[in-house]
């Protein structure tokens, strides 16, 4: 299955800027991250998960989060790409302590 347009679009733009970028950049990946419609797809999740920043980019990034827990494999899904970001990290342990 394809990725839908709006999640391309974030992708496109790069995902998650840091805390650092410019208002405009921030605002506009604001926007992207509330255009995609919810539920998003299990591969869809996976590509939004490689998408986070260093940093919480101002709530950004547990935005970015609760959409990815909107997939329907959620609940059981391994996020393995960029597994040294603290936000995929807390993402694979939710998942982990769902499981309990």
């Amino acid at each position: 299955m394809a990725i839908r347009r709006e999640v391309a679009e974030l992708v496109a733009a790069g995902g998650l800027p840091n805390e650092d970028a410019e208002v405009e950049v921030i605002s506009e990946t604001q926007r992207l991250i509330e255009c995609i419609p919810k539920p998003v797809t299990d591969e869809e999740a996976q590509v939004l998960a490689s998408l986070f920043g260093p940093d919480g980019c101002f709530g950004l990034a547990w935005t970015l989060l609760h959409l990815i827990e909107t997939a329907p494999g959620a609940g059981s899904a391994r996020y393995t790409k960029r597994t040294n970001n603290e936000w995929v990290q807390r993402l694979n342990a939710r998942v982990e302590a769902g499981r309990s």
